[in-house]
């Protein structure tokens, strides 16, 4: 009787030279790496205060007295110059009279059938004659 063949995963899993391989590369790798530590990433462990002891750093420059021309008016509030007055009533349209805006509660139909579910296109026609 023939056997099923191994998968890739479980020749993996039963590879274990490979894996104690892997597990070396990766322990010499990390050991490495902490020993360069030090001379590539050092200067972070320095703290602030001494790494600006040295530096100068330059005056701070004068304020100078800009021309009026510069200066930068104060806003003006919004509704100084812009009036918002009430609306006007709805003019008395066929959008007024038929759809979901409609005033008229018999006649906004459509909001009576959005809870159903509809399929097809002519469903929700259908439902409306």
């Amino acid at each position: 009787m023939a056997q099923k063949p191994m998968s890739n995963t479980a020749a993996e899993r039963m590879n274990l030279v490979a894996q104690d391989e892997i597990w070396r590369y990766r322990l010499r790798a990390e050991s490495e790496a902490r020993q360069n530590w030090n001379q590539k990433w050092g200067f972070l462990t320095t703290p602030f205060e001494e790494l600006i002891s040295g530096e100068e750093f330059p005056a701070p420059k004068p304020k100078i007295q800009l021309p009026e021309r510069f200066h930068i008016r104060p806003v003006t509030p919004v509704n100084k110059y812009i009036k918002v007055l009430p609306s006007p009533p709805v003019p008395k349209t066929t959008q007024g009279f038929i759809g979901w805006r409609s005033g008229v509660p018999g006649l906004n139909m459509s909001l009576q059938h959005d809870h159903e579910i509809h399929s097809g296109k002519g469903s929700y026609a259908r439902e409306l004659h």
